[in-house]
Parts: structure tokens; sequence; C-alpha cells
């Protein structure tokens, strides 16, 4: 939709009418805005507030995709997209972990707020069609849909990947852009959660953990975040494991398999998690262990059996008691506790998907093919991927927007 209306927005900048110009949306879906109306529990995570170097920073891991997006960011910024929506009545809200929301919590007022643009754009808008394929001609493209074609003379890719294959994100547009000339990143999951085998025990379900590092490890490859963790009944969620999991799954599709475990204490190292046990027991000889870790804001009361467990110590244990040896194992597993072994990290259930077509290919100035040109390719389609956060919302606005207002206007004689 971005796209929609910086093109609309440059044509009429340079006094072409509409008529002589005219943009049409090919909707598979009934209705526009299928990710949008879904996007933060239906509260819609519009954006991330910050800078675009912020924004960069913090939303995309690889520093390829940081050099990428940068033109786009800065053409429209997460200020712009809030300034759109306030035009149309929608004001949003920054919180404090700097996730920006309509105040009103409502997705669907930023979607109706877009129909309303679409409108006011004269966008021609066809629900419910869906593209099958798309050829290159002499001046243009032809463009099939179930049952019709459309010509035009330049296209814009903007259909998604492949994650939440409900709202119609089934990988068309990867089709298309191959049979285009273009290649792609195999798809993998991301923003996912993560599938254990054994699946965690029925009393850590419903237990979550904050500020907790989450790692999985195989084959002396490691990789991990920190953040919040869900345990649910199937592994874990939370933003920790949402941002892990797209390496997570890389690893697993390498080595085929992977141990996914819990760091209690990622703020201290081993080290120091060592001399805090060690001097907490010489004075505290008397006290129960597990009345120590029940103790410990970092440990739900919850895992504190299974901490026990895994390090070995008896509950009735005392620190007056405990062997050097016991207490080298307690740290290791506070530092090291086993969730268990990874099962899958499923492609449907993630709310984006990493992969898709190869930045290389694509001008980051204008979003325009570099390998078909009047081409441009926008938003999930493309292989990036940002963090939670509404990162991903705003790299497919300013993909959109840049590849709106690239589009070379044919001269009007």
């Amino acid at each position: 939709m971005c796209a929609a209306f910086a093109a609309r927005k440059m044509a009429r900048s340079q006094g072409i009418g509409d008529e002589q110009f005219v943009i049409t949306i090919l909707e598979r879906n009934s209705s526009v805005g299928a990710k949008i109306r879904i996007s933060g529990g239906g509260r819609c995570n519009i954006t991330h507030a910050g800078t675009v170097k912020d924004l960069l920073r913090k939303g995309f891991q690889r520093k390829v995709e940081q050099r990428f997006l940068r033109h786009a960011l800065h053409a429209f910024s997460n200020e712009d997209v809030r300034a759109m929506l306030a035009t149309c009545g929608v004001e949003t809200a920054a919180r404090d972990d700097g996730k920006v929301f309509p105040v009103s919590r409502n997705a669907r007022d930023v979607l109706e707020a877009f129909q309303s643009m679409l409108l006011n754009a004269g966008v021609h808008l066809v629900a419910g069609e869906r593209v099958t394929r798309a050829e290159r001609l002499e001046e243009g493209f032809r463009v099939a849909s179930e049952g019709r074609e459309h010509t035009c003379r330049f296209l814009v890719l903007a259909t998604g990947g492949v994650s939440y294959r409900q709202t119609g994100t089934t990988g068309d547009g990867l089709d298309i852009a191959i049979s285009l000339g273009h290649s792609v990143v195999k798809p993998s999951p991301a923003l996912a959660p993560i599938y254990l085998k054994p699946p965690p025990p029925p009393e850590l379900v419903g237990v979550s953990l904050r500020g907790t590092g989450l790692r999985v490890q195989c084959s002396g490859t490691v990789v991990s975040r920190n953040g919040d963790v869900l345990i649910t009944h199937k592994g874990v969620s939370g933003p920790a494991c949402l941002s892990l999991s797209v390496d997570a799954a890389l690893l697993l599709n390498s080595h085929g398999k992977g141990e996914l475990t819990l760091d209690f204490f990622p703020d201290h190292s081993s080290e120091e998690v060592a001399v805090l046990l060690l001097r907490h027991g010489e004075a505290h000889g008397s006290q129960f262990i597990r009345k120590y870790l029940q103790a410990q804001q970092a440990i739900p009361s919850a895992m504190v059996p299974y901490v026990m467990l895994q390090a070995g110590i008896d509950r009735q244990e005392k620190w007056g008691s405990l062997t050097k040896k016991a207490r080298r194992s307690l740290q290791r597993t506070l530092k090291d506790f086993s969730l268990g072994w990874l099962k899958s990290i499923p492609l449907d259930a993630g709310e984006v998907s990493a992969g898709g077509v190869a930045l290389q290919e694509i001008h980051p100035g204008t979003m325009e093919s570099r390998v078909c040109s009047d081409l441009f390719l926008c938003g999930e389609l493309l292989d990036y991927t940002g963090e939670v956060g509404g990162f991903n919302l705003q790299a497919a606005f300013s993909t959109g927007w840049l590849a709106g207002s690239s589009i070379r206007y044919p001269v009007q004689a």
C-alpha cells in the first residue's frame, strides 16, 4: 500500500493526473492488510521509536541488512509513518520499550486509515485476485491472475514471505520473482516459537522468565539472545525466543540437532556466579539451598526443583554440607540449564520468514530489480528479517514507499 501512496504522490507532484497514471493493487485476500490486522495481537505494533540509526542497530542483526535498509528508512522513517497516520486521525504512542502502537490499541483503526488513504490516492483495489504469473514484455509486464490478465508499465511485488499462510502469504511472490530472473535465499522460520523434545513438563507450562539468557548450542556452535522467555506446552516462546529462532532454525537445518539452555544470570560470568555461591554458602551454612534458589528473582519457584535435579542436589541439602563438586554443579546448572533438544521451529507459526529475494539483486536506493528493469520488490519478500518490536512493519512501509517513489514516470507530451 505504501508503494501505491508514494507513487501517486510523486505523479501528482509532477502534474500527472490520476487518469494518466493508473495504479492498481491486485490483492489475493478479500481485503487488504491481513498482517496489519493481526499485528501485535490485534493492537498493531506499527513501528519502533528512535532514530534511523537506532532502528537499524536494534532491529536488524546482519550488517548487510542494515546497509541495504538504510536508504529506505531515511526515505520514509518511523516518524513519517506516525505523521501519515496522524493525518487520518490515528494518534500513536511509544511504550518505554520503544514499541509504537495506536493510542486506541486497535489495529482496525490503522487498517481503516490505510484504506482511506488508498481511496484518497485514487488507487484501484482489486480484491480476491490471486496472481499466478508475470512475464516481461518488450515494454512492461503481463500479469495473469485466476481468470484474466492485466498489463502494466511498471510492476511492484509486495506479496510478503511464507509465514502465517492463512493471511495469504504462501510464497507466490517468490515464484514470480524467480520467473523474472531473480534468485531466492531459501525461506526459513523467523520470530517463531521453538518446539522441544521432550516437551516441557506440565508443571513448567506457563512459567515466564524475565531478562534471562536463551542459548542453542551444537558441535561447538552457539547462538544466544537475552530477554523474556515463556515456557509453553510444546517448548518456548517470548521475545528472546522469537529473536533467537532465525539463528536456531539455521543451526537445526545445518546440524540436525541443537540443545536449548537457559542462563539464569546472563549479566554475570560463570566465575562471578561461582564466587556468589561460595560467599553465600560460607555466610548461610544452615540455610536450605532450595530456599536460596526460591528467593532469586531470576528463577521462578516452579523451576527450583528442576534446577536442583539437574545439579544433582537433594532438596534437603544445606549450604553447610554442600561439597565443592556439588557447588560447581549448581553453578554450571544456573548458567546452562538444559530445557531439552530442538524438535522443530515451525515456519508457518513465525511472525515473518527469513530468506527471500537476494538483496544484492535489488538496488537499495530505489528497490528496483538489478536483473529486470521496471520491476520493484519490497517488504518481507526480500531477504531481511527484523527483530520483534515493529521493525518488520516499518521496513515493509519504508521499502514500499521507496519503491513507489522511485518509479520513472513517462514524460508527457
